[in-house]
């Protein structure tokens, strides 16, 4: 074979494998932006009980909440997992798929004035029975267990799947973290958190046990470990990121706003279109986009912004927020298939291929590392 044909066939394989972490979408022009006061807090940690995909939900909500109820501060993923920890047990005893949708539906006693429940007082159904199944009677629903009538009013598409719906763990827990904001509380201060909890549920008795559930998970948390000792920008990208660990990992999927459907296909076979999620570059995308910094929209493009660390310099060139990338060519950025975010420790926030879910890894776990990028 001649050299040309060689290089033709070469650059065409190279083709292939660069978007192997993504689809060709449009590019963002990369800019930073001044952050808000709660842009930096700190939305990593878990706590034992929870299940993965419900902390992820939580933590999608406090960073959301941002933008359906902007004056809101001090919202965190334990206030949220206060309230499903008393209404559903973080949706104990009933699973939860990679898009959030719980099954079987969590559906409160017909509140129909028998007092089951605790509760006297009779609800005429006000959504057909459409999301409670009850054509007569309303009745408490999801994990957050909202009436029809209020999650109407508060509920949003979180997972990006074009369905609004309160048995959804992201949509259902945005639209408590919306509720409980109010018309702009912070719930930083305790008085204005106990507040919030009453007009949820109008009962000292169900203020007290929320609010002896938060401050457990407060304790628990190990938030400040996942995220070192990242400060500003950084803390905000990588807090971003942790809170998606869980999602699954969808072809072309992700964007400026969260988790989104992919496209068709991965070269495993894999239809973006039916997962909600990120790939690889669309998590990168995300977590930067909520530190104000916007990235194109694949690996190979983002790995033009920046200041470039050559692999040569190996990871301990890397500081926490950099960009990790891998490449059949370290010095081409052309050849650049995968990227990630460095954590510390020789660590990464990662989406990693089709079948997966959002995780943390090693840097090394992976081949052809093609060094890193610093935007920040």
């Amino acid at each position: 074979m001649k050299a040309w044909k060689k290089a033709s066939l070469l650059g065409v394989l190279l083709l292939v494998c660069a978007v192997s972490c993504v689809a060709p979408m449009n590019s963002m022009i990369s800019a930073a932006t001044t952050m808000s006061e709660d842009q930096g807090e700190d939305i990593g940690g878990s706590a034992p009980g929870i299940p993965e995909r419900m902390l992820a939900a939580y933590k999608n909500a406090v960073v959301g909440v941002k933008d359906v109820a902007p004056r809101c501060r001090g919202m965190r993923w334990q206030i949220l997992a206060g309230i499903t920890r008393i209404e559903s047990n973080h949706a104990g005893g009933h699973s939860i798929s990679a898009a959030g949708d719980i099954s079987p539906h969590i559906l409160g006693p017909a509140l129909n004035g028998s007092g089951v429940g605790g509760n006297t007082s009779v609800f005429p159904d006000t959504d057909r029975g459409r999301w409670d199944g009850d054509p007569v009677y309303e009745r408490a629903v999801g994990p957050f267990q909202f009436l029809p009538q209020t999650f109407r009013g508060y509920g949003e598409d979180a997972n990006g799947d074009g369905v609004i719906d309160p048995h959804n763990a992201d949509d259902a827990a945005l639209a408590a973290a919306s509720y409980l904001c109010g018309e702009g509380r912070n719930l930083k201060d305790e008085a204005q958190l106990k507040r919030a909890i009453f007009v949820y549920n109008h009962s000292d008795a169900y203020v007290a046990d929320v609010l002896s559930w938060i401050h457990r998970y407060d304790k628990a948390s190990t938030g400040a470990g996942d995220i070192g000792q990242a400060t500003g920008t950084a803390r905000t990208v990588l807090s971003a990121a942790l809170a998606q660990k869980g999602i699954a990992y969808s072809w072309g999927g992700g964007n400026a706003k969260g988790p989104s459907r992919g496209v068709c296909c991965s070269p495993g076979g894999q239809d973006g279109r039916t997962v909600t999620g990120f790939d690889c570059s669309g998590l990168t995308l995300y977590a930067y986009a909520r530190a104000g910094v916007r990235l194109p929209r694949t690996a190979a493009e983002q790995a033009g912004v920046g200041t470039r660390i050559p692999a040569s310099a190996g990871v301990g060139a890397l500081k926490p927020g950099d960009l990790v990338f891998y490449g059949y060519i370290p010095t081409r950025n052309s050849t650049i298939h995968h990227v990630g975010i460095y954590l510390g420790n020789g660590q990464m926030i990662n989406a990693p291929k089709p079948g997966t879910r959002v995780r943390v890894d090693p840097v090394s776990s992976m081949a052809d590392y093609a060094g890193g990028a610093r935007i920040l």
